[in-house]
């Protein structure tokens, strides 16, 4: 308990110094999807009888607990490439599931921050949503699959540009494609079977549906459990193989 711990802590510590210059970046990104997108469409696209903002939010918070949480793999690749703190931690009495929980945590820290920001933001911009246990359940099944995922690929990747790779071919598409911007409803067949299989997918559905008040379907979040016990068991084994 002490070691895992000592790992949020440690990242904590970091979001703490930088807490502002993080805040504003959580915020830019969903400030111009919501004046370019959700502005832009107005009244004139409209999606399970709801206004394109009312759609678009639900799918930006899902994005963003994808993005942030999966962001903890960056400050864990400048920790091992340039500070070589992942060295003190093989160093440290701290036991592999202890780094990588504590590891996880952070991105899910990092996640509900983000989330929170959206959240402020949709006040603002006037859409009243459902934000009851379903959605946060979804929002922290889909955190915690996806810091797990960053912890895992962070110490598969042999350099810092690496990771930036791994966001542009794994992360990137799968923000636009995951029903985040758009029904899967609407694509072909064969694209909705092929989307099927993303977690983000199944999180975009579950935080909609909840946000509008609905009862998500179970699949959603057992795909979501399973997936992130998967990747956090990844997760151990990737640190298990870089201690080594």
């Amino acid at each position: 308990m002490q070691g895992f711990l000592a790992v949020y802590l440690r990242e904590m510590l970091i979001l703490k110094r930088r807490f502002w210059r993080q805040l504003a970046g959580m915020a830019v990104s969903p400030l111009l999807y919501l004046i370019a997108l959700g502005y832009a469409m107005g009244g004139a696209a409209r999606f399970h009888g709801r206004t394109y903002l009312e759609f678009l939010i639900p799918g930006l918070i899902a994005m963003s607990s994808m993005t942030q949480s999966f962001g903890i793999a960056t400050d864990i690749n400048v920790a091992r490439f340039y500070w070589y703190i992942f060295e003190e931690f093989q160093a440290a009495p701290i036991r592999n599931a202890a780094y990588v929980a504590g590891e996880v945590l952070a991105g899910m820290t990092r996640a509900l921050l983000g989330i929170g920001v959206i959240l402020v933001l949709s006040l603002l911009f006037g859409v009243r949503l459902h934000y009851g246990p379903w959605l946060w359940l979804a929002i922290l099944l889909n955190s915690f699959a996806f810091a797990a995922l960053a912890v895992a690929l962070a110490m598969l990747v042999k350099s810092h540009a690496d990771q930036s790779l791994l966001t542009n071919f794994v992360i990137t598409p799968m923000a636009f494609l995951g029903g985040t911007f758009f029904p899967v409803e609407r694509l072909p067949p064969w694209a909705q079977k092929l989307l099927s299989v993303l977690p983000l997918t199944h999180a975009s559905a579950a935080i909609r549906g909840a946000a509008f008040g609905e009862t998500p379907g179970a699949y959603h979040y057992m795909v979501l459990a399973v997936v992130g016990a998967a990747f956090f068991v990844l997760a151990l084994a990737t640190v298990n193989q870089a201690r080594d």
